[in-house]
């Protein structure tokens, strides 16, 4: 499934940016794409898509296969990084967040997180996260943000 396939899939970096840090602080809720009970983390990153009238999976599985896959050095905001699960022994995407840095700062990517110190949406970033470069998949491509 790619979808770059239409001008309904774009996006103004901007209003991106400024959508998903408007559901920074709502809280984690398994199996939930609803700001008023939580998000599990691929709930965060449909409800955002969504928002902008953009289809994504709802699962975090699906990012196995979809999309077109985007170099480390070329993401871009908006396009979706994908991690394993907690097991990191299981190569299979279990967690995706979204981009919100440009090509060549430090990559940062907000997510909904079921982590116990510090649940439900928050912004990381590749370098103080070891955890999430251990668990590093890919990022692939699933709108055009200008």
């Amino acid at each position: 499934m790619n979808h770059l396939t239409s001008p309904k899939d774009r996006v103004r970096a901007d209003s991106l940016l400024k959508f998903c840090k408007q559901q920074l602080g709502v809280n984690y809720k398994y199996a939930s794409i609803n700001p008023k009970v939580g998000f599990d983390c691929s709930g965060f990153v449909y409800y955002v898509f969504n928002h902008f009238n953009i289809k994504v999976s709802r699962s975090s599985i699906d990012y196995s296969s979809c999309c077109k896959e985007i170099n480390v050095d070329s993401c871009k905001i908006g396009d979706v990084i994908v991690f394993t699960g907690t097991n990191i022994n299981n190569r299979n995407p279990g967690h995706v967040g979204i981009i919100i840095s440009n090509q060549g700062e430090e990559l940062a990517f907000i997510h909904s997180s079921s982590n116990k110190k510090k649940s439900g949406v928050k912004i990381s970033t590749y370098k103080e996260s070891p955890y999430y470069k251990k668990r590093f998949l890919k990022i692939v491509r699933v709108a055009i943000v200008y």
